[in-house]
């Protein structure tokens, strides 16, 4: 598998586009990890007043973002490796359970208890440390799920809880797990760092690396403006 090296301290819908023009551009299966500051994603379709507490994310700077694929409301910070894989394959079922058996097998290895749920999402000792989303295209198949390292979790269940009063006027937000951070874990002492986390995973899953060209970015950076229409993100 092939990995690229990605800009860092670009906004969360930018590594998005890049999603998007990897599975266009690229003929070969392709991971990514990134890392962005504190941002709320929610899905295609979901109410964004119902999923967000809109204030709180407002008055401590914490972006809101509209994602492409469904699922639901998440939380990144720094200590949150998000991580992307891009294949050709158009069987996206296929490619979505390969890369939970991958990651989670990685982790095993790694010495957590690791295992993929019947909810895409990758549980140590009863605790969700990722959840992954798939996202089909005519041209192939995108990934994305969240590896919770080192996460605050204080902000995390202000940013996407929101009011009773929103709740009851816009619908129900989404089921959420008991979640944990791999830091929490013994098994983390010999990683030591998010950024270890991300190498072990790419050690682990690809055989070579590339950087993005400068022409490459400048084409995400136009598809990154689809991600900030203000309409779009108002699921309008």
């Amino acid at each position: 598998m092939l990995h690229i090296e990605v800009p860092t301290g670009r906004r969360l819908v930018w590594y998005l586009a890049m999603e998007e023009y990897l599975a266009k551009h690229v003929k070969e299966e392709t991971f990514v990890t990134w890392v962005v500051s504190p941002t709320v994603i929610f899905g295609r379709h979901q109410v964004m007043e119902a999923e967000v507490n809109v204030d709180f994310c407002r008055a401590n700077g914490i972006a809101m973002y509209r994602r492409k694929s469904g699922g639901g409301c998440v939380y990144a910070d720094g200590g949150n490796l998000m991580m992307s894989l891009i294949s050709p394959n158009t069987h996206s079922e296929v490619v979505f359970q390969s890369f939970l058996d991958s990651v989670s097998g990685v982790l095993r290895d790694a010495g957590f208890a690791a295992v993929k749920s019947e909810h895409n999402d990758i549980m140590v000792e009863g605790y969700k440390v990722s959840g992954n989303a798939c996202y089909a295209l005519p041209t192939g198949t995108i990934v994305h799920g969240t590896l919770l390292v080192n996460v605050d979790f204080a902000v995390l269940q202000q940013a996407i809880t929101p009011s009773v009063e929103k709740l009851s006027k816009h619908g129900v937000q989404s089921v959420r797990q008991r979640v944990a951070n791999l830091s929490q874990y013994a098994a983390f002492d010999r990683i030591g760092t998010i950024n270890a986390c991300s190498a072990h995973l790419i050690n682990a899953l690809c055989t070579r690396t590339r950087e993005l060209s400068q022409e490459e970015i400048e084409v995400i950076d136009q598809i990154e403006q689809s991600y900030l229409d203000p309409q779009f993100i108002a699921g309008k």
